[in-house]
């Protein structure tokens, strides 16, 4: 049984529905943060290569989906496998993945620190690429699947820094 094909079965789909409600609250905690049309945002300087606020959702919803899909497949091909501490491991490192995620939309739109989320976003960025390495180990197709997260959360970083630096 290939990992992705694990989903197909009632433990793998009893761990998507976790993964992804797991990532669903935390887009929707992030969307709720996320204010691109107030005054503050509107009147930071930015570099010309932001993206139109268009590109957000259509960047984040399948990274989201990505992120439940890829996790839920290690998951349960982990519990399959009898490698219980590792599978809860990876729960607590997508968990924590997820926290890290959120509180930035919540440090950079409403607490208005850009320096401090563009710290925080590095973090995330990391953390995802260990992420990606974690469920990597446990099937690479899941490892390269994932790879995209942490390419978004870098680029994320750099366009954070760059409107930190021009906003000081």
């Amino acid at each position: 049984m290939t990992s992705w094909s694990t989903l197909r079965s009632r433990r793998g789909l009893r761990t998507l529905a976790a993964t992804g409600a797991a990532a669903f609250a935390s887009a929707g905690l992030g969307a709720a943060a996320t204010t691109p049309d107030t005054d503050w945002y509107l009147r930071l300087e930015k570099p010309p290569w932001d993206p139109p606020t268009i590109a957000y959702p259509l960047v984040w919803t399948p990274l989201y989906a990505d992120i439940a899909l890829t996790s839920a497949a290690a998951l349960t091909l982990l519990e399959q496998e009898g490698r219980h501490d590792q599978a809860a491991a990876l729960r607590r490192a997508l968990a924590t993945n997820l926290v890290l995620n959120t509180g930035w939309s919540v440090l950079f739109w409403r607490v208005r620190r850009p320096w401090l989320s563009a710290a925080w976003c590095a973090v995330l960025t990391a953390h995802s690429a260990a992420l990606v390495k974690r469920v990597g180990d446990v099937d690479p197709s899941l490892g390269t699947a994932l790879a995209p997260y942490p390419l978004w959360c870098g680029f994320a970083t750099a366009l954070n820094t760059s409107i930190a630096r021009r906003n000081a």
